[in-house]
């Protein structure tokens, strides 16, 4: 041990970031240590916190010599303990560049023969790093806005988010939702429509009193929402005009959706009017939109996204199907996105992709733990991955989003 540390300090070189988004680093004794808030290429002095026989978690106490993509944490709230944005310490544009690094670590790390060898994994634009998302979840402290403390179940109710679109930020700043469980906050960026979304129910009851929030924010309980209440707001993404549901998915923002468009399009390559396309996970239409086939297909099992989606996708001649994407009964297809949650498409939705008899795939992961797994069985499916975009969606985050590139071997 370095003199001058005591029993549960460490000098740790940094090697890399990976899945999760802490650092890697090794001890002098070889174990493994992870480092939340260290950059690669950086020596720093930790403090062991929690430790096991093959791996140990530190808390970075001293930088001794930075990455050259360090940079201060801007947001007052990160210093006041909010757990998010965990980021923040590294330069905008330097992020996307990391992220794909934890994607080519994952796939170097996955064990299939070689294959993911060739794979080329490329980063994106950086994209605007404040200002830029169109919905925040918030639980509530007193009446506040507030989120979770880093690693934490305490909640810190705070006065800003940077990273919220102004339009979203006013009413974490301004509102107040007495009664209150949790609120999410929708925005339209390009409409100026915006939602509250609140659990379990607007008000929460007469002693509490009602929600007060901006001028323009329409607010809907949770309950209302169960009990068949419709509620929605638009956005404008490439030129379309889309209706999102209160409870429907839709992507960061719309310059984020626009970028993961132009991904996509990279992914797939030249399409037409003519071609066959198969939109799987559709949520509420936005490839099938945008991407100007005639006559797509959609699947989505989200009641709420496939009513917006048949809105949004109406005089295209857009097939829109409720269903699982592993209940559906696989149509033909030219080319098929496929854009799962976090838990990735698995062996099931792999076998749907295949059964539509695709020649090229557009693959949207969230996860990179289900990225590497799903792009290992379209190998054993007969797809080849011939390109990886990662697309920073959630910059200041650890967030990696990736579009992967597939065509039949």
């Amino acid at each position: 041990m370095d003199p001058g540390l005591d029993s549960s300090e460490r000098v740790v070189d940094v090697e890399r970031l990976v899945t999760g988004g802490a650092a890697l680093a090794h001890e002098p004794t070889g174990r493994v240590v992870m480092i939340p808030g260290a950059l690669p290429g950086e020596r720093v002095r930790v403090r062991l916190v929690d430790e096991r026989p093959r791996m140990s978690t530190a808390a970075v106490e001293r930088v001794l010599e930075p990455s050259p993509v360090r940079v201060a944490p801007p947001c007052v709230e990160l210093a006041n303990g909010c757990g998010g944005c965990d980021l923040q310490h590294a330069a905008p544009p330097a992020q996307p560049g990391l992220k794909a690094d934890i994607v080519r670590d994952a796939l170097g790390r996955a064990v299939r023969g070689g294959r993911f060898d060739e794979i080329a994994v490329t980063a994106g634009e950086a994209l605007p790093p404040w200002r830029y998302r169109t919905t925040v979840r918030c639980a509530v402290d007193g009446d506040r806005l507030a989120f979770h403390e880093r690693r934490s179940d305490a909640l810190l109710a705070v006065g800003d988010c940077p990273v919220a679109h102004e339009l979203v930020a006013e009413v974490i700043r301004d509102g107040r939702f007495p009664g209150a469980e949790e609120v999410t906050v929708r925005a339209g960026a390009r409409t100026g429509e915006r939602l509250a979304v609140v659990s379990p129910s607007v008000g929460g009851g007469d002693e509490a009193g009602p929600a007060v929030v901006p001028e323009g924010v329409r607010v809907v309980g949770v309950d209302e929402l169960r009990a068949g209440r419709r509620a929605w707001f638009h956005e404008e993404v490439a030129g379309h005009r889309f209706r999102i549901s209160a409870q429907s998915f839709f992507q960061s923002g719309p310059e984020g959706a626009e970028a993961l468009v132009a991904a996509v399009r990279r992914a797939l390559g030249p399409i037409d009017p003519a071609t066959r396309l198969v939109d799987l996970y559709g949520g509420v239409g936005l490839f099938a939109a945008v991407l100007g086939t005639d006559r797509p297909v959609l699947v989505e099992r989200s009641a709420s996204s496939v009513a917006d989606a048949r809105v949004n996708l109406e005089g295209t001649g857009a097939t829109v199907v409720r269903s699982s994407v592993e209940r559906w009964r696989p149509s033909r297809a030219d080319v098929v996105v496929a854009d799962p949650a976090r838990a990735g498409l698995g062996r099931d939705g792999v076998s749907a992709v295949a059964a539509t008899g695709a020649a090229r795939v557009a693959l949207v992961s969230c996860d990179v733990a289900s990225l590497v797994r799903d792009v290992g069985l379209l190998a054993d499916a007969g797809y080849r991955a011939t390109g990886i975009e990662v697309v920073d969606m959630f910059p200041n985050t650890h967030h990696v989003e990736a579009v992967t590139a597939l065509e039949r071997s």
